[in-house]
């Protein structure tokens, strides 16, 4: 048990470390210190160092909010306004944060895409991960298997570009706006 614990607690360590600074401002080290695990026990859950356990903090990250979108979306029986309530719930945790929070996958995501193939790989899994359980809610709400597709990606690049925007901006007005945006695209869209 305490191993899991171990790195369990080394994970979500990197996952804030990574979310609040980025992947490549985010070390080793750093990771042994904010989490107060020996350093042999990194290397031990986590042969293949630094790209291993960031690949373990962005299925956390992945599975962590598709379980959040089931969550939140799944008490909502209009899917526009689901979505909506969604993403100014991110707005509401971005603000909080102080603009350092909005997930470890965006960052991962845009800093490794052309340079490490295996964290792309890594990143696209769990973005399918969100998409699924976008859809999910979609089909239940009998919209065709087309219109989901569509809709899910628009919801999952608005989401993501919008994330960037408030934490650039300070404000969680972009995730507000995308939020309201996309409730009337929903609504207005044949299923």
């Amino acid at each position: 048990m305490a191993d899991n614990t171990t790195r369990e607690k080394i994970i979500q360590t990197a996952t804030d470390l990574i979310e609040n600074q980025g992947y490549h401002a985010t070390g080793i080290n750093e990771i042994v210190r904010e989490s107060g695990a020996p350093k042999g026990s990194i290397y031990y859950h986590f042969p293949e160092g630094k790209d291993g356990i960031t690949a373990e903090a962005v299925r956390f990250a992945g599975e962590t909010v598709a379980d959040r979108i089931r969550a939140n979306l799944s008490v909502k029986i209009d899917p526009a306004q689901s979505v909506q309530t969604f993403l100014e719930t991110i707005a509401h945790y971005v603000e909080v944060s102080g603009f350092r929070s909005g997930g470890p996958l965006t960052i991962v995501a845009s800093e490794t895409a052309t340079t490490n193939e295996n964290l792309n790989q890594t990143c696209r899994e769990a973005y399918d991960r969100m998409r699924a359980a976008f859809s999910e809610i979609f089909l239940a709400n009998g919209f065709s298997n087309d219109r989901t597709e569509s809709l899910v990606w628009m919801i999952t690049s608005a989401t993501e570009g919008a994330i960037i925007l408030s934490r650039t901006y300070h404000s969680g007005d972009p995730l507000r706006i995308a939020a309201k945006e996309l409730a009337v695209l929903i609504r207005n869209c044949d299923h």
